[in-house]
C-alpha cells in the first residue's frame, strides 16, 4: 500500500497545491496563466516530442494498444448515448457533450505523471501511441455527433473536418507529437544538445501542468443534474478503465506494462477539454463542470485502488 501511495500522493499533492494557492490567491489568475501556458504550449509538447521521437517500442503491440483503449472509448461512448436517452431522458442534442464528458480523461495532465512515476521511461511507447490520436479521434467523433443531432446549424461534415484539421494544426500539443512522429521516421539521431533541451523542459512539464490542473480547478464546481453528473462519472471512473484492463488482458493479452498504461490513461478523471466542448456547444454545461472537479476528487480513490490491482 505505501508503493501505491508513493505514486499517487506526489501527483493529486501537487494538484491540491494548486487549488489551495489558486483558492488563497497566493497564486493570481495571471500567474496560472503564466503556468498553464509554459506547461501546454512548451514544456508538455517537448516531453510528447522526446517520448514519441526517442520510446523504444520493442515487440510492443500497436493494434493491441490502440484496440484496447479505443475499443473501451466505443463502449463507454454507447453507453453513455444510451443512458442519455433511456436513463436520463435528455434531449438527443446533449448526447455528444455527455458523451465528451464521460470518455476524456485528463491523459496528459494525469496520466502521463501517473504512467511514468508508475513504470518508468518504458511507458513512454504506450502513452505515445495511445495519445497520437487521443484529442483528434474524440474531438472529431464529437463533433460530428454534435452536428448530425443539432441539423439547423447547416454544417457540412467537410466543413467540419476542415475546421478541426485547422485548429488541431495550432494545438501545440499536437504539433509536439507530429513533430517527434517526423522526426523518429526520419530516422536521424536527435542532437545531444537538442535531447538535453527537451528533457529539462520535460522534467518542469509534469509538475507544471500538476500545478496548472490545480490551479484551474479554482474556477470548476461540483453542480450540475445529479442523475447525469453521477452516470458520467461512474462511466469514466469505473466503466472506461474496467472494459480497457478486460479488452488488454483477454482480448489483445498486452504484457503487463502496456496493460497497465492503457488502464491508467482509461481510469483518469474527466479533463478541462470536455467543459471546453460543453461550453462551445451550449449543452450539458453544468454536469461538465462537475465532472471535472468531482472526478478529480473522485479519482484520488479509484486510481489509487487500480494501481492495487494492477499491482505495478
Amino acid at each position: 500500500m505505501f508503493d501505491i501511495l508513493s505514486i499517487v500522493a506526489p501527483v493529486f499533492g501537487l494538484v491540491a497545491l494548486g487549488f489551495v494557492f489558486g483558492r488563497l490567491g497566493w497564486l493570481s489568475p495571471i500567474a496560472e496563466q503564466g503556468v498553464s501556458e509554459f506547461a501546454f504550449r512548451l514544456a508538455i509538447p517537448a516531453l510528447l516530442m522526446k517520448t514519441i521521437a526517442t520510446a523504444e517500442f520493442g515487440n510492443l503491440s500497436i493494434a493491441g494498444v490502440w484496440l484496447s483503449f479505443y475499443g473501451a472509448i466505443a463502449t463507454t461512448y454507447a453507453a453513455s448515448v444510451l443512458g442519455t436517452k433511456f436513463l436520463l431522458r435528455r434531449p438527443v442534442q446533449d448526447e455528444a457533450s455527455i458523451a465528451m464528458s464521460s470518455l476524456f480523461g485528463n491523459a496528459v495532465m494525469l496520466g502521463i505523471p501517473i504512467s511514468l512515476t508508475t513504470f518508468g521511461p518504458a511507458a513512454a511507447a504506450p502513452l505515445a501511441l495511445v495519445l497520437s490520436i487521443h484529442a483528434p479521434s474524440l474531438w472529431l467523433a464529437t463533433t460530428l455527433h454534435a452536428r448530425i443531432a443539432d441539423r439547423e446549424t447547416g454544417a457540412k461534415a467537410g466543413d467540419i473536418v476542415s475546421t478541426l484539421i485547422r485548429d488541431l494544426g495550432q494545438n501545440p500539443i499536437i504539433i509536439g507529437i507530429v513533430l517527434g512522429g517526423l522526426w523518429r521516421t526520419s530516422g536521424v539521431p536527435v542532437p545531444e544538445i537538442l535531447l538535453k533541451i527537451l528533457s529539462l523542459l520535460a522534467q518542469a512539464g509534469v509538475p507544471a501542468a500538476l500545478v496548472a490542473l490545480g490551479l484551474s480547478l479554482v474556477r470548476f464546481e461540483i453542480r450540475g443534474q445529479v442523475p447525469t453528473l453521477s452516470m458520467i462519472v461512474a462511466l469514466k471512473l469505473l466503466l472506461m478503465p474496467l472494459v480497457a484492463y478486460a479488452l488488454g488482458r483477454f482480448v489483445f493479452h498486452l504484457d503487463p506494462l502496456p496493460l497497465g498504461v492503457v488502464t491508467i490513461l482509461a481510469s483518469v478523471p474527466t479533463g478541462a477539454n470536455a467543459y471546453i466542448f460543453a461550453v462551445k456547444n451550449g449543452r450539458a454545461i453544468n454536469s461538465a463542470s462537475g465532472a471535472v472537479a468531482l472526478g478529480i476528487v473522485l479519482s484520488a480513490f479509484t486510481v489509487s485502488l487500480l494501481l492495487a490491482f494492477i499491482k505495478p
